[in-house]
């Protein structure tokens, strides 16, 4: 796995092979960037934001965000192998500052109290995790997001969760087994 572009261009990033953690392919990671950067859809770039990675992994999302201009990043992983993989790559890459790193279940993040608000949320849950919309309901009821928001899921192609209850799909993509939704909050 590598950073795609950005300052951090071409350096590799390390990842735990496991039943546990499914890294999210140059590939798709490319086309979930293009399409942030190219849409006329949202309002929301990534040069100075704060985001938030759920469900991080070793953090490839993030760490390409970082390496694009991001100003924050929130990682947030429950697997304590993993968030010590993610750990070391914010150390290779000399890029702690400005990165938080949560060891935690998601949902106990989420029901914590803090202010912080994002400007990009991305939710990457193994594909046989179907609390997704719940997380995504913790969110929207804590309103941990700005104005101008971007939400973005990886979920398997033939998920089928009923995301619209909650979110305005601005764009779905599919490639391969992945499926990419990008939204805001319904209001």
């Amino acid at each position: 796995m590598r950073i795609i572009s950005g300052k951090l261009k071409g350096k590799t990033i390390s990842f735990l092979k496991s039943s546990v953690t499914r890294p999210l392919k140059d590939s798709v990671k490319e086309n979930i960037f293009n399409i942030i950067i190219h849409s006329n859809l949202f309002n929301v770039k990534i040069k100075n934001s704060n985001i938030l990675d759920l469900y991080s992994g070793v953090g490839s999302f993030g760490l390409e965000c970082i390496s694009r201009g991001a100003e924050k990043i929130t990682f947030v992983e429950k697997d304590k192998n993993t968030g010590e993989i993610l750990k070391k790559n914010l150390k290779n890459l000399d890029i702690k500052k400005n990165t938080t790193v949560i060891i935690d279940e998601i949902e106990n993040f989420l029901k914590k109290d803090f202010s912080e608000k994002f400007e990009i949320i991305f939710l990457d849950p193994p594909f046989a995790d179907e609390s997704c919309l719940q997380k995504l309901k913790l969110i929207k009821k804590k309103k941990n997001y700005k104005k101008d928001h971007l939400i973005i899921i990886h979920r398997e192609r033939k998920s089928f969760e009923n995301f619209e209850d909650i979110l305005s799909p601005l764009v779905t993509k599919q490639y391969g087994r992945s499926k990419i939704i990008f939204g805001k909050f319904l209001i």
